[in-house]
């Protein structure tokens, strides 16, 4: 995969050539985050992460909180899906700013990348439902502002906060689907 997402349209292509050069994008990996609680500085180290790993898709498992955030994650080279968390108020304008660069959804929000089956969701309310179900092939979550990375079918994932404020640890994790083997990536 060489370039996806805002950069897919010949047009944009070739702009974005001229501004970062060449890149590849790796299908296989997948970034992961949750609770950035308008952390710009957390954000920003994120996005670089990812994209010197190369994730193609990236995940958000909710609380972006301001559609601010946005200057920072438009800055990603993949493409983008996140859900609603509790502290998401603003959600016209949080969809409305981010509707350039991907799409948030309400949770649980399932889909099919690479042949894989994902469900994300922000609350962990439906959490034992999904994490039984073996058609499943991760199950995304967030909230508890806490790091759980259980490998299995399904493979259960809640990178921790990137915000740090809670637990004063700024973490995300990168996901090799063709592995499943996850990097859990310490931004301090």
């Amino acid at each position: 995969m060489f370039v996806k997402g805002k950069y897919s349209k010949p047009e944009n292509f070739i702009q974005f050539l001229s501004l970062k050069g060449y890149i590849m994008l790796k299908d296989n990996l997948v970034g992961i985050i949750s609770d950035t609680h308008d952390n710009k500085s957390s954000i920003h180290k994120a996005v670089e992460k990812f994209n010197e790993a190369g994730c193609a898709l990236i995940i958000h498992a909710g609380d972006f909180v301001a559609p601010f955030t946005i200057r920072e994650f438009e800055k990603l080279d993949g493409d983008f899906i996140g859900v609603f968390g509790n502290n998401d108020g603003e959600i016209k304008g949080l969809k409305e700013q981010f509707s350039h660069i991907g799409a948030l959804y309400n949770p649980p929000h399932e889909f099919t990348y690479m042949e894989k089956k994902f469900v994300v969701m922000h609350a962990p309310v439906y959490l034992d439902q999904y994490a039984a179900d073996e058609t499943m092939d991760v199950v995304i979550y967030g909230h508890l502002h806490k790091i759980d990375i259980r490998p299995g079918k399904p493979f259960v994932i809640n990178p921790g906060e990137c915000c740090s404020w809670l637990t004063g640890r700024s973490t995300i994790v990168v996901l090799d689907i063709d592995t499943m083997n996850a990097e859990l990536i310490n931004l301090d």
